[in-house]
Protein backbone atom coordinates (compact mmCIF):
# COMPACT_ATOMS: atom_id res chain seq x y z
CA UNK A 1 0.00 0.00 0.00
CA UNK A 2 1.07 3.44 -0.66
CA UNK A 3 2.06 5.64 1.59
CA UNK A 4 0.25 9.39 1.29
CA UNK A 5 2.20 11.79 0.10
CA UNK A 6 3.03 14.67 2.27
CA UNK A 7 2.86 17.94 2.17
CA UNK A 8 6.01 19.33 2.69
CA UNK A 9 9.08 19.40 0.41
CA UNK A 10 9.13 19.25 -3.07
CA UNK A 11 7.48 16.81 -5.51
CA UNK A 12 10.26 14.24 -5.83
CA UNK A 13 11.26 14.26 -2.55
CA UNK A 14 7.77 13.54 -1.97
CA UNK A 15 7.92 10.89 -4.29
CA UNK A 16 10.84 9.43 -2.91
CA UNK A 17 9.13 8.58 0.53
CA UNK A 18 6.45 6.58 -1.17
CA UNK A 19 8.79 4.94 -3.90
CA UNK A 20 11.79 3.61 -3.10
CA UNK A 21 14.42 4.15 -5.55
CA UNK A 22 17.48 2.94 -3.61
CA UNK A 23 16.26 -0.65 -4.17
CA UNK A 24 18.06 -0.66 -7.55
CA UNK A 25 21.36 0.34 -6.36
CA UNK A 26 21.78 -1.76 -2.98
CA UNK A 27 22.66 -5.44 -2.80
CA UNK A 28 20.64 -8.06 -1.60
CA UNK A 29 21.73 -9.71 1.31
CA UNK A 30 21.27 -13.35 1.98
CA UNK A 31 22.67 -16.49 2.26
CA UNK A 32 23.21 -17.34 -1.41
CA UNK A 33 25.43 -14.65 -1.83
CA UNK A 34 29.09 -14.37 -1.02
CA UNK A 35 31.08 -11.68 -1.52
CA UNK A 36 33.97 -11.82 -4.70
CA UNK A 37 37.49 -12.79 -3.22
CA UNK A 38 39.84 -10.64 -3.99
CA UNK A 39 42.19 -11.58 -6.73
CA UNK A 40 45.10 -12.87 -5.48
CA UNK A 41 48.78 -11.10 -5.95
CA UNK A 42 51.15 -12.42 -8.64
CA UNK A 43 54.17 -14.27 -7.07
CA UNK A 44 57.35 -11.65 -7.00
CA UNK A 45 60.04 -12.44 -9.67
CA UNK A 46 62.65 -14.18 -8.03
CA UNK A 47 66.20 -12.23 -7.72
CA UNK A 48 69.18 -12.53 -9.69
CA UNK A 49 70.60 -15.10 -7.02
CA UNK A 50 67.25 -17.38 -6.92
CA UNK A 51 66.86 -17.78 -10.78
CA UNK A 52 67.48 -20.95 -11.84
CA UNK A 53 69.18 -22.27 -15.31
CA UNK A 54 66.30 -23.30 -17.60
CA UNK A 55 66.36 -26.97 -19.08
CA UNK A 56 65.61 -26.71 -22.79
CA UNK A 57 64.42 -29.59 -24.09
CA UNK A 58 64.93 -30.25 -27.92
CA UNK A 59 61.70 -30.75 -30.08
CA UNK A 60 64.18 -33.05 -32.36
CA UNK A 61 67.09 -35.60 -30.88
CA UNK A 62 70.11 -34.48 -33.41
CA UNK A 63 71.88 -37.41 -35.20
CA UNK A 64 75.06 -38.54 -33.30
CA UNK A 65 78.37 -36.69 -34.73
CA UNK A 66 80.14 -39.04 -36.40
CA UNK A 67 83.88 -40.04 -34.89
CA UNK A 68 86.23 -38.88 -36.84
CA UNK A 69 88.44 -41.44 -39.11
CA UNK A 70 91.49 -42.05 -38.01
CA UNK A 71 94.20 -40.28 -40.37
CA UNK A 72 96.05 -43.58 -42.73
CA UNK A 73 98.90 -44.56 -41.14
CA UNK A 74 102.29 -44.01 -43.74
CA UNK A 75 103.86 -47.65 -45.02
CA UNK A 76 107.08 -47.83 -42.85
CA UNK A 77 109.67 -48.19 -45.23
CA UNK A 78 110.45 -52.17 -46.30
CA UNK A 79 113.83 -53.18 -44.47
CA UNK A 80 115.61 -55.31 -46.94
CA UNK A 81 118.57 -57.81 -46.11
CA UNK A 82 122.19 -57.29 -45.32
CA UNK A 83 125.81 -59.20 -45.80
CA UNK A 84 129.07 -59.27 -45.15
CA UNK A 85 131.55 -59.49 -48.23
CA UNK A 86 134.29 -61.46 -48.43
CA UNK A 87 136.68 -59.57 -48.83
CA UNK A 88 139.73 -61.89 -48.34
CA UNK A 89 138.34 -64.19 -50.91
CA UNK A 90 137.71 -61.45 -53.32
CA UNK A 91 141.17 -60.05 -52.66
CA UNK A 92 142.46 -63.87 -53.23
CA UNK A 93 140.79 -63.96 -56.79
CA UNK A 94 142.03 -60.12 -58.10
CA UNK A 95 138.95 -58.41 -57.41
CA UNK A 96 139.76 -54.34 -56.60
CA UNK A 97 139.27 -53.43 -53.11
CA UNK A 98 139.08 -50.40 -50.99
CA UNK A 99 141.97 -51.54 -48.65
CA UNK A 100 144.20 -52.46 -51.98
CA UNK A 101 145.76 -49.18 -52.74
CA UNK A 102 146.07 -47.74 -56.33
CA UNK A 103 146.36 -50.61 -58.44
CA UNK A 104 146.49 -51.04 -62.27
CA UNK A 105 143.19 -52.49 -62.23
CA UNK A 106 141.43 -50.03 -59.57
CA UNK A 107 142.95 -47.12 -61.87
CA UNK A 108 141.41 -48.52 -65.02
CA UNK A 109 137.87 -49.02 -63.91
CA UNK A 110 138.37 -45.32 -62.32
CA UNK A 111 138.72 -44.24 -66.07
CA UNK A 112 136.06 -46.48 -67.02
CA UNK A 113 133.31 -45.50 -64.67
CA UNK A 114 133.95 -42.05 -64.91
CA UNK A 115 132.07 -42.13 -68.79
CA UNK A 116 129.49 -44.38 -67.88
CA UNK A 117 128.71 -42.01 -64.97
CA UNK A 118 129.00 -39.15 -67.18
CA UNK A 119 125.70 -40.85 -69.25
CA UNK A 120 124.11 -41.98 -65.98
CA UNK A 121 124.31 -37.84 -65.27
CA UNK A 122 122.38 -37.15 -68.66
CA UNK A 123 125.72 -36.17 -70.46
CA UNK A 124 125.46 -38.18 -73.85
CA UNK A 125 121.68 -37.39 -74.21
CA UNK A 126 120.72 -40.80 -72.88
CA UNK A 127 116.76 -41.00 -72.20
CA UNK A 128 115.71 -39.93 -68.56
CA UNK A 129 114.26 -42.97 -67.10
CA UNK A 130 117.28 -45.73 -68.51
CA UNK A 131 120.39 -42.90 -67.30
CA UNK A 132 120.50 -45.11 -64.08
CA UNK A 133 120.75 -48.43 -65.77
CA UNK A 134 123.89 -50.09 -67.10
CA UNK A 135 124.08 -53.52 -68.51
CA UNK A 136 127.70 -55.46 -68.44
CA UNK A 137 127.60 -57.85 -71.25
CA UNK A 138 129.45 -60.41 -73.88
CA UNK A 139 129.47 -62.11 -76.97
CA UNK A 140 130.27 -65.70 -75.27
CA UNK A 141 130.77 -67.13 -71.90
CA UNK A 142 134.68 -66.71 -70.12
CA UNK A 143 135.27 -63.17 -71.82
CA UNK A 144 135.16 -61.38 -68.21
CA UNK A 145 131.37 -60.09 -68.33
CA UNK A 146 131.22 -61.36 -64.72
CA UNK A 147 134.83 -60.25 -63.45
CA UNK A 148 134.57 -57.15 -64.90
CA UNK A 149 130.59 -56.28 -63.62
CA UNK A 150 131.53 -56.65 -60.08
CA UNK A 151 134.77 -54.66 -60.15
CA UNK A 152 132.45 -51.90 -61.84
CA UNK A 153 130.57 -52.13 -59.33
CA UNK A 154 133.06 -52.30 -56.54
CA UNK A 155 134.70 -49.04 -57.92
CA UNK A 156 131.69 -47.47 -58.14
CA UNK A 157 131.00 -47.95 -54.43
CA UNK A 158 133.89 -46.22 -53.33
CA UNK A 159 132.71 -43.13 -54.88
CA UNK A 160 131.08 -40.25 -52.10
CA UNK A 161 127.89 -39.46 -54.16
CA UNK A 162 127.18 -42.83 -55.43
CA UNK A 163 125.05 -45.97 -54.66
CA UNK A 164 125.25 -48.82 -56.59
CA UNK A 165 123.51 -51.80 -57.35
CA UNK A 166 124.54 -55.05 -58.70
CA UNK A 167 121.54 -57.53 -60.15
CA UNK A 168 122.67 -60.45 -61.12
CA UNK A 169 121.27 -60.89 -64.28
CA UNK A 170 122.36 -64.17 -65.79
CA UNK A 171 119.64 -66.16 -64.57
CA UNK A 172 120.96 -69.72 -65.93
CA UNK A 173 124.14 -69.27 -64.20
CA UNK A 174 124.23 -66.89 -61.50
CA UNK A 175 127.96 -66.28 -60.09
CA UNK A 176 127.54 -62.42 -58.45
CA UNK A 177 126.59 -64.18 -54.73
CA UNK A 178 128.94 -66.64 -54.44
CA UNK A 179 132.05 -64.25 -55.75
CA UNK A 180 130.97 -61.88 -53.18
CA UNK A 181 130.25 -64.59 -49.85
CA UNK A 182 127.10 -63.24 -49.56
CA UNK A 183 123.86 -65.41 -48.92
CA UNK A 184 121.28 -66.65 -51.69
CA UNK A 185 117.67 -65.68 -51.73
CA UNK A 186 114.60 -64.39 -53.57
CA UNK A 187 115.47 -61.85 -56.49
CA UNK A 188 114.46 -60.16 -59.41
CA UNK A 189 112.69 -62.97 -61.30
CA UNK A 190 110.71 -63.11 -57.66
CA UNK A 191 109.80 -59.80 -57.66
CA UNK A 192 108.84 -59.90 -61.05
CA UNK A 193 106.80 -63.08 -61.25
CA UNK A 194 104.85 -62.19 -57.91
CA UNK A 195 103.60 -58.22 -57.71
CA UNK A 196 102.99 -58.79 -53.95
CA UNK A 197 106.79 -59.08 -53.56
CA UNK A 198 108.58 -55.61 -53.03
CA UNK A 199 111.94 -55.73 -55.52
CA UNK A 200 113.68 -53.55 -52.70
CA UNK A 201 112.84 -56.27 -49.82
CA UNK A 202 115.43 -58.58 -51.82
CA UNK A 203 117.87 -56.46 -52.06
CA UNK A 204 121.24 -57.32 -49.75
CA UNK A 205 122.85 -54.47 -48.70
CA UNK A 206 126.69 -55.09 -48.10
CA UNK A 207 129.17 -53.85 -45.67
CA UNK A 208 131.11 -52.23 -48.64
CA UNK A 209 130.59 -48.68 -49.60
CA UNK A 210 127.80 -48.06 -51.23
CA UNK A 211 127.14 -51.67 -52.64
CA UNK A 212 124.28 -53.18 -52.74
CA UNK A 213 122.94 -56.66 -54.76
CA UNK A 214 120.04 -57.72 -56.21
CA UNK A 215 120.06 -61.75 -56.53
CA UNK A 216 118.79 -63.14 -59.70
CA UNK A 217 116.26 -65.63 -57.88
CA UNK A 218 115.00 -68.78 -58.43
CA UNK A 219 115.20 -70.91 -61.79
CA UNK A 220 112.35 -70.34 -63.92
CA UNK A 221 112.01 -71.46 -67.81
CA UNK A 222 110.31 -68.61 -68.76
CA UNK A 223 112.81 -65.78 -67.41
CA UNK A 224 112.62 -63.90 -71.32
CA UNK A 225 109.20 -63.59 -71.26
CA UNK A 226 108.93 -62.71 -67.82
CA UNK A 227 111.62 -60.09 -68.63
CA UNK A 228 109.81 -58.52 -71.67
CA UNK A 229 106.48 -58.38 -69.50
CA UNK A 230 105.30 -54.47 -68.61
CA UNK A 231 105.80 -55.44 -64.56
CA UNK A 232 109.77 -55.65 -64.96
CA UNK A 233 109.71 -51.88 -66.07
CA UNK A 234 107.50 -51.46 -62.70
CA UNK A 235 110.18 -53.43 -60.84
CA UNK A 236 112.91 -51.35 -62.28
CA UNK A 237 111.68 -47.86 -61.78
CA UNK A 238 111.10 -49.37 -58.34
CA UNK A 239 114.71 -49.52 -57.96
CA UNK A 240 115.55 -46.40 -58.44
CA UNK A 241 112.69 -44.10 -58.11
CA UNK A 242 113.01 -41.43 -55.04
CA UNK A 243 117.23 -42.56 -54.95
CA UNK A 244 118.62 -40.37 -58.10
CA UNK A 245 122.31 -40.94 -57.33
CA UNK A 246 121.73 -45.14 -57.44
CA UNK A 247 123.17 -46.47 -60.53
CA UNK A 248 122.25 -50.14 -61.32
CA UNK A 249 124.23 -52.58 -62.96
CA UNK A 250 122.99 -55.73 -64.33
CA UNK A 251 125.31 -58.70 -65.05
CA UNK A 252 123.61 -59.98 -68.21
CA UNK A 253 124.01 -63.82 -69.84
CA UNK A 254 126.24 -64.01 -72.51
CA UNK A 255 124.33 -62.31 -75.86
CA UNK A 256 125.19 -65.45 -78.38
CA UNK A 257 124.00 -67.90 -75.73
CA UNK A 258 120.99 -66.39 -73.99
CA UNK A 259 117.94 -65.04 -74.77
CA UNK A 260 117.30 -62.15 -72.27
CA UNK A 261 120.35 -60.27 -72.77
CA UNK A 262 118.95 -58.35 -75.98
CA UNK A 263 116.12 -57.81 -73.50
CA UNK A 264 117.57 -56.47 -70.81
CA UNK A 265 119.54 -54.44 -73.44
CA UNK A 266 116.30 -52.15 -74.47
CA UNK A 267 115.78 -51.49 -70.79
CA UNK A 268 118.64 -50.16 -69.93
CA UNK A 269 120.63 -46.68 -70.65
CA UNK A 270 124.07 -48.08 -71.45
CA UNK A 271 125.93 -51.38 -72.58
CA UNK A 272 129.28 -52.20 -71.75
CA UNK A 273 130.57 -55.15 -74.16
CA UNK A 274 133.18 -56.83 -72.85
CA UNK A 275 135.94 -58.06 -75.35
CA UNK A 276 138.30 -60.48 -74.27
CA UNK A 277 141.96 -59.51 -75.87
CA UNK A 278 142.89 -62.74 -78.71
CA UNK A 279 139.71 -64.42 -77.72
CA UNK A 280 136.60 -62.44 -79.04
CA UNK A 281 135.95 -63.23 -82.93
CA UNK A 282 135.00 -59.40 -84.46
CA UNK A 283 131.75 -61.58 -86.16
CA UNK A 284 130.79 -62.91 -82.77
CA UNK A 285 131.44 -59.49 -81.86
CA UNK A 286 129.16 -57.52 -84.44
CA UNK A 287 126.65 -59.97 -84.03
CA UNK A 288 126.35 -59.16 -80.54
CA UNK A 289 126.60 -55.34 -80.83
CA UNK A 290 123.24 -56.11 -83.23
CA UNK A 291 121.45 -57.90 -80.78
CA UNK A 292 121.78 -55.31 -78.38
CA UNK A 293 120.58 -52.89 -80.94
CA UNK A 294 117.74 -52.13 -78.09
CA UNK A 295 120.12 -49.92 -76.51
CA UNK A 296 121.67 -47.00 -78.15
CA UNK A 297 124.77 -46.49 -76.56
CA UNK A 298 127.21 -49.54 -76.34
CA UNK A 299 130.54 -49.39 -75.73
CA UNK A 300 133.43 -51.84 -75.77
CA UNK A 301 135.88 -52.82 -72.77
CA UNK A 302 138.90 -54.98 -73.80
CA UNK A 303 139.42 -57.27 -71.04
CA UNK A 304 143.22 -59.45 -70.21
CA UNK A 305 145.14 -57.37 -72.73
CA UNK A 306 148.34 -57.80 -71.89
CA UNK A 307 150.26 -54.75 -72.97
CA UNK A 308 147.93 -51.42 -73.85
CA UNK A 309 148.53 -49.79 -77.40
CA UNK A 310 149.44 -46.63 -75.72
CA UNK A 311 152.52 -48.04 -73.77
CA UNK A 312 150.65 -46.64 -70.14
CA UNK A 313 151.11 -48.75 -67.43
CA UNK A 314 148.50 -47.63 -64.39
CA UNK A 315 149.75 -47.77 -61.25
CA UNK A 316 153.75 -47.86 -62.00
CA UNK A 317 153.40 -44.12 -61.10
CA UNK A 318 151.92 -45.17 -57.37
CA UNK A 319 154.57 -47.32 -56.97
CA UNK A 320 152.80 -50.31 -58.01
CA UNK A 321 153.56 -52.30 -61.37
CA UNK A 322 150.26 -54.27 -62.26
Amino acid sequence: MNKPITKGGSLLERAAEIYDFGSGLRLPAGPHFQPRAAPEEPPAAPTQAESKPVEITPTETAPPRPEPKPLPRRAAPVAGRSGQVDREGLEAAGFILPESGATGLAEEFRIVKRQLLLGARGGTGIAEDKRQSILVCSARPDEGKTFCAVNLALSLALEKDVEVLLVDGDFANPEILPILGLEDGPGLIDAIADPSIDPNSCVIRADLGGLSVLPAGRRVNDATELLASARTREVLASLTRGRPDRIVIFDSPPALMASPAPVLAALVGQVMMVVRADETSESDLREAIGLLSGCDSVSLLLNAASLAASGRRFGAYYGVDQ
